[in-house]
Parts: C-alpha cells; structure tokens; sequence
C-alpha cells in the first residue's frame, strides 16, 4: 500500500534504546501504550515535528501499522534517515508479549 520506500521493523527487535514514537490518539494512548514511548498524534505531528530526534533510530508505532506508515514516509521526505514503521503496530506490540501500560501505570489494552 505504501511501497518500498517505507521501512518496517519488527516490533520484536526494537530495541528499547529505539526512540518509539506513538503516534495514535489521546484515548488510545491513554488505555494502553509501551512503556517509554513518545506520544505525538499523528495530525499533531506538522506542528512538532521537531520533538522527534533526527541523531537516533525511531520507530512509529500505531494501532495496527497504517498510520505509523504514513507518518515514516512523512519524516522520509522531511529528512529523517533513521525512521521506521513498527510491524504490526500496538496490536502485534501486545501480541508477541512485550509490556503495554495504561496512562495510571497500571497494565493496559490496546483499543
């Protein structure tokens, strides 16, 4: 769907040095997110663009990996080098057993 030029990662080998950019909504966010990630709203993104380090590997993170890939071809074509799409997104996150924590801390969900 979005070709070639947007480069995946599979959500088991982010390493957990990787700057992970969440990029789906507040109430997403809120119910259930990894712990350490960066919350930036995908339609936020324009307007903070330069939140989003250009020295360090990111990986975009979504709910499923349509938005997050959409967001990886942008910061492409605005200069980011070391930007990738998450596999799978929250959903696969969550899936293969890696840690999802809601906004209190405690364990979350993915919705």
């Amino acid at each position: 769907m979005f070709g070639p030029q947007v480069p995946t990662v599979p959500v088991t080998e982010i390493a957990d040095d990787t700057y992970l950019l969440d990029v789906r909504e507040d109430d997403e966010w809120a119910a259930g997110h990894a712990p350490g990630a960066h919350h930036l709203p995908m339609m936020e993104l324009p307007a903070r663009m330069a939140e989003v380090p250009t020295d360090r590997e990111v990986a975009v993170i979504c709910r499923s990996g349509g938005r997050s890939a959409q967001v990886v071809a942008y910061l492409k074509n605005n200069g980011w080098d070391e930007v990738c799409n998450a596999d799978g997104g929250m959903r696969q996150w969550a899936a293969v057993g890696r840690p999802v924590v809601g906004e209190d801390g405690m364990p979350g969900r993915i919705i």
